[in-house]
């Protein structure tokens, strides 16, 4: 009882100054984070509160994306709070075996900015294994010649906790034969030795069964037991004796399997079969013996498996030897792994910033990544290097911590994707090396104005072309994409005036086709600019101009226009006049006419068509120049009329005519009787005129004669003859004006009588014009008979010439 509470006043001790070291050692690392839980704890259960013992706010974690960076995640940080749960088993024995102090190393994470913390977990070892022997019964053969004071190694028990919670002590059942002491390996570990305290005597007692316990020192400690049966045999006086009590040999871990590591040689002073030695692992860990074979003959040591210096750097073999008589000897074998060169760096990529905006200035951080070699010493001392030639540059960041960082401007129209390459290499001899490669997409920023396929654009447009034609396209490319590489085009300035451009052209946004809003006029417009730009979509857009100038080219769509011999005020031809004496080439007139076309369709020509006397005159055909051919003979006529024509050049060609009056005379006054009894031109206006007079005359007439008639039936129907008049039978009207014999050149009186002839067949209106002073109104015809007039139109000079006599 008194050294059960000795101890457990120990282990309160060491739980008191574990923490207490544990905070100083904090203090002296002010860069690591460290914590302390048991093992086994339950997941998702609460180490500390990481990101207030790192100083960051808890609203800010998910913008710095706090998290576990480790080859193994034990631990996970809540998103929420910050805090540092547990994610998978926690097993001490597993982590770190025997290591007195069990460390859980790993780093975090934060980005925005980034920033990378080192933190440390102390795993507390807690008394979950209980101490067990190899075997649950151990045989034993002792002599009976064995003197008191022999010491019998035994197996140890296993524990595979670790400081407190470890194997603490073995004791043994009582009994009156053996004792028990407790020995210390040379790795450290603890193993019983059976004493012999009495001589022992096979005849009176040949078996001995004790009990061997092994306990813990945990709180309550835990125990294990194996059963020892010792057999009482004959003497065998001497045992075997190894020639050295420790063995030291060093190999290195590439050796190929069946190695001879070494021959352990162990003599004995007996003879016949007591002095045949057998040769065996003695208390050596199970993990040993996969890796070593022992020859029971020969005491050789050969290897049946390859070494790993990363998985155990030292190994220790305890051989014993045995004679027939059960008589053991033994001896240490320390085996040290001398590294090699056999294990390649890796580099382990812990975030990737991508998709990486091309504006990102020189200096930003695209990937962070560590780098880990499982060797030791050169062999595990690993430096990187980016391999080909790129746009980043690998810095040291922190311990094993390497970050990739732009070298320069990037720019996405030219490389939108990089495969960077980082090959990370280690200082053994031959050296190692790996690589890993990672893809980083740049993302498009509107950094690129778009650009027209030609500098200026001259366009060529003839004139009367159909409205809504299109008469040019422009193209413009912008090399970003999506919005900032999508183009669209608009009119920004013109020579036109701001008011009339929209009736003149348009442009499609879209495809930047120029449309024509009219039908374009050479002689109006002949040419025009305008400045298109073509803008992008972009977030400030971009934008360029270019000039389009624009050609109307001119189509034959006029006439040619006479300016002289130009018309008078009636419509009528101008004369010119021609000396009789005119010789031939002598220049008559000119005609003069212009074309608003231009070009071949403004070049004209002059041609007669008609002619009163033909070979009289000649015609330049491009001058338009009148001279006379010949001179003028007796018998030519004194007026001559030539009918010119004056085309252009166009396709097909458009024409005008002009009507010439040539008048052979020496002097004016020659000229102008000859002209006064020249009838006038018919006026086609006046003859229509005309036409329109006599049609409404006509239709007055009938209309007359529709009512007279109408009255001439109605008043025969009537009884009384004083109605009819002078329309009596046998009266006559004959055909011929007739006057008072006194009428002397006066004006007739208004008074109007109509008279039929019932015998003739045609029917005359006599219009007479008889002044009130000559006769009174009354009917001529009818009062007197006698007064017939003349038939006689000989005489121009009679009182009746100038009467109009209108015969239907």
């Amino acid at each position: 009882m008194r050294r059960r509470a000795e101890r457990s006043s120990q282990l309160r001790w060491r739980q008191v100054l574990l923490p207490f070291l544990l905070s100083l050692f904090r203090g002296a690392l002010p860069d690591q984070i460290r914590y302390s839980v048991p093992e086994e704890l339950a997941k998702n259960s609460v180490v500390g509160n990481l990101a207030k013992d790192l100083g960051l706010s808890v609203r800010d974690l998910r913008t710095r994306k706090l998290r576990v960076s480790a080859e193994k995640e034990y631990f996970t940080v809540n998103p929420e709070s910050g805090d540092l749960l547990v994610s998978d088993r926690i097993d001490r024995e597993q982590i770190c075996g025997k290591k007195p102090l069990c460390i859980l190393d790993f780093d975090t994470v934060a980005e925005n900015p980034l920033s990378i913390f080192h933190v440390a977990v102390t795993v507390q070892d807690i008394n979950d294994n209980v101490p067990l022997f190899k075997q649950r019964k151990i045989d034993l053969k002792i002599g009976e010649s064995t003197k008191p004071g022999r010491t019998f190694p035994l197996d140890p028990a296993l524990d595979l906790d670790a400081g407190p919670n470890s194997l603490e002590r073995y004791h043994l059942s009582d009994n009156e034969y053996f004792d028990l002491a407790e020995k210390q390996a040379p790795d450290g570990r603890k193993y019983p030795e059976l004493i012999l305290k009495h001589s022992l005597d096979r005849e009176e007692q040949n078996y001995h069964h004790l009990v061997l316990t092994a306990v813990d020192g945990g709180d309550p400690p835990q125990s294990g037991t194996t059963q020892i049966q010792i057999q009482v045999t004959d003497a065998n006086d001497n045992p075997p004796v190894f020639s050295q009590d420790v063995y030291r040999v060093s190999l290195r871990e590439g050796v190929p399997r069946g190695f001879s590591v070494l021959r352990v040689t162990a003599t004995d002073r007996d003879e016949g079969m007591n002095a045949e030695v057998t040769y065996s692992f003695h208390n050596v860990d199970e993990q040993a013996e996969q890796f070593f074979n022992l020859d029971k003959r020969t005491g050789e040591i050969t290897t049946k498996n390859d070494f790993d210096f990363e998985v155990a750097s030292s190994y220790t073999l305890r051989i014993e030897a045995k004679d027939p008589g059960d008589l053991a000897a033994h001896c240490n074998i320390q085996v040290e792994i001398l590294d090699e060169n056999d294990c390649a760096p890796e580099v382990i990529v812990t975030s990737v910033f991508t998709p990486l905006p091309e504006d990102s200035p020189p200096g930003t951080v695209v990937a962070l990544m560590k780098t880990r070699d499982r060797d030791s010493g050169e062999n595990g001392d690993v430096y990187c290097r980016l391999l080909g030639e790129t746009d980043f540059l690998l810095k040291s960041y922190s311990k094993n911590y390497y970050k990739i960082v732009t070298d320069r401007a990037l720019d996405r129209e030219e490389i939108p994707e990089y495969n960077v390459t980082i090959m990370a290499t280690d200082r053994g001899k031959p050296p190692l090396s790996s690589s890993t490669t990672i893809t980083l997409h740049v993302t498009d920023v509107n950094d690129n104005a778009p650009v027209f396929q030609q500098s200026a654009y001259l366009v060529h447009v003839p004139e009367n072309n159909p409205p809504g034609a299109s008469i040019a396209q422009v193209s413009a490319s912008d090399p970003d994409l999506g919005p900032n590489g999508h183009v669209s085009y608009s009119i920004v300035a013109s020579d036109l005036e701001p008011r009339a451009l929209s009736s003149y052209v348009s442009v499609s946004s879209q495809s930047g086709v120029v449309f024509a809003q009219r039908a374009f006029d050479h002689e109006q417009l002949r040419a025009f600019e305008l400045t298109l730009q073509a803008r992008d979509q972009g977030s400030p857009a971009l934008s360029a101009n270019v000039s389009v100038r624009v050609l109307v080219g001119d189509r034959n769509d006029n006439a040619p226009r006479v300016l002289y011999p130009a018309l008078g005020p009636d419509g009528s031809a101008l004369f010119d006049t021609v000396p009789r004496a005119a010789q031939p080439g002598y220049l008559v007139t000119k005609v003069v006419a212009v074309d608003a076309d231009s070009g071949h369709n403004a070049w004209l020509s002059y041609h007669v068509l008609q002619a009163s006397e033909p070979g009289l005159f000649s015609l330049g055909l491009r001058t338009g120049e009148v001279r006379t051919a010949r001179a003028l003979g007796d018998r030519d006529a004194a007026r001559q009329r030539l009918l010119v024509a004056v085309r252009d050049g166009g396709q097909p060609p458009l024409s005008a005519t002009a009507t010439l009056l040539l008048v052979f005379a020496d002097s004016l006054q020659e000229v102008l009787p000859d002209l006064s009894d020249r009838p006038a031109p018919p006026d086609p206006q006046a003859e229509l005129q005309f036409y329109l007079v006599v049609a409404l005359a006509l239709i007055s007439v009938l209309f007359l004669l529709a009512v007279i008639l109408a009255v001439a039936l109605r008043l025969r129907r009537s009884s009384s003859p004083a109605a009819w008049g002078c329309f009596q039978p046998g009266l006559s009207s004959k055909s011929g004006p007739g006057v008072l014999p006194n009428y002397c050149e006066g004006t007739l009186p208004y008074a109007y009588n109509l008279c039929v002839a019932s015998q003739s067949a045609k029917t005359e209106f006599n219009f007479l014009n008889v002044t009130p002073e000559v006769a009174p109104p009354r009917d001529l015809l009818c009062e007197d008979a006698s007064w017939v007039p003349s038939t006689s139109h000989g005489d121009a000079e009679g009182p009746f010439a100038s009467d109009t006599i209108l015969k239907i």
